[in-house]
């Protein structure tokens, strides 16, 4: 593995932790490219750099405000790197519809990011919604 790769893996693990788990804007700012493309967005969200600040900021922070993030494989192959990850919480905000529950709920996600010169520049997703909104809405 080139030590580019090893650098875009670290990119995407401080990126991970800083900023979707600790909210550091500061590091989301020296991230994220003004390019950046979100191939995934969710519905009505931005595809740019203020849809994904918005979710993480709006959406999902306030509705599970002790996140932590968990890395549990990265892939690295040419400019893109493969994360497998999971998140865990307690629901304590209003999500996508949803009343706070109270419940601790954990579900995976898995992301492929594009760098360039250590910046998100393309990002594609595939998150366990349907496993998560199941644990929130459970009888």
């Amino acid at each position: 593995m080139s030590t580019e790769q090893e650098r875009n893996k670290a990119v995407v693990a401080h990126f991970n932790k800083a900023f979707i788990e600790g909210g550091d804007m500061g590091v989301y700012a020296r991230t994220m490219d003004p390019a950046f493309v979100n191939h995934t967005p969710n519905p009505g969200q931005s595809s740019g750099p203020d849809g994904a600040a918005y979710f993480f900021n709006e959406i999902l922070r306030p509705a599970f405000p002790d996140l932590v993030v968990s890395l549990h494989d990265q892939i690295a192959e040419g400019d893109k790197v493969l994360t497998r990850k999971s998140y865990r919480a307690t629901h304590r905000g209003d999500f996508l519809g949803v009343p706070a529950t109270g419940r601790t709920v954990e579900f995976a996600v898995m992301d492929i990011i594009r760098l360039r010169d250590g910046r998100y520049i393309e990002h594609w997703a595939i998150a366990d919604m349907a496993g998560l909104r199941a644990q929130l809405t459970a009888v």
